[in-house]
């Protein structure tokens, strides 16, 4: 979950991205910034050059000019705040924060799915249909197995779970024989 600064960020660049007359389209943006946080991500050397406070910010800009070369200036100038402001470490929440705003602004809701076995092409986009139909808006499924589900599926919009699961199933038969024993 992102913080409150992450958030904030993340927002602004959508503000931009979204912006009428922007460069950028929204879904260059997600992969150019992805690219940046797997970069940073993945280099030890870079990341603790970004994060050393005795490295002064012009030198970790050059650097990071060099290698966002082709770039969009947006996401460049972007990485810039976050080098300015020392958020550089945050790049992970603030890419993820960014994503999730981004699908709100353009009318989708994030839908986590567990099953208890991987779902087929065709499953899957019933599964997608059936929670755009129940949401009222587009779903964007993230897709996660669990075999203790035993069978069935559980989706996480937001804070609301709906559980189909052969195991939700199994727990609420046991809660309501005990409620019926404690009841006699």
């Amino acid at each position: 979950m992102a913080t409150a600064v992450a958030n904030r960020y993340a927002r602004a660049l959508v503000d931009a991205v979204m912006a009428p007359g922007s460069p950028l389209p929204a879904d260059e943006a997600v992969a150019q910034l992805r690219a940046v946080d797997q970069m940073i991500t993945q280099s030890a050397e870079l990341r603790s050059a970004l994060l050393t406070p005795a490295i002064p910010n012009s030198r970790k800009r050059s650097v990071m000019a060099q290698l966002l070369g082709q770039s969009a200036p947006m996401i460049r100038n972007f990485v810039f705040v976050l080098i300015d402001h020392r958020r550089v470490p945050m790049i992970n929440q603030i890419r993820e924060a960014f994503e999730q705003h981004l699908d709100e602004r353009r009318g989708f809701v994030r839908a986590e799915v567990t099953t208890a076995e991987p779902l087929d092409a065709q499953r899957s986009s019933q599964m997608e249909a059936a929670l755009s139909r129940l949401t009222g808006k587009r779903a964007r499924l993230r897709f996660a197995v669990n075999a203790e589900l035993l069978g069935g599926a559980t989706a996480r919009i937001g804070s609301t779970v709906y559980d189909g699961s052969v195991r939700g199933q199994l727990q609420q038969l046991k809660k309501k024989l005990i409620e019926s024993a404690v009841g006699e």
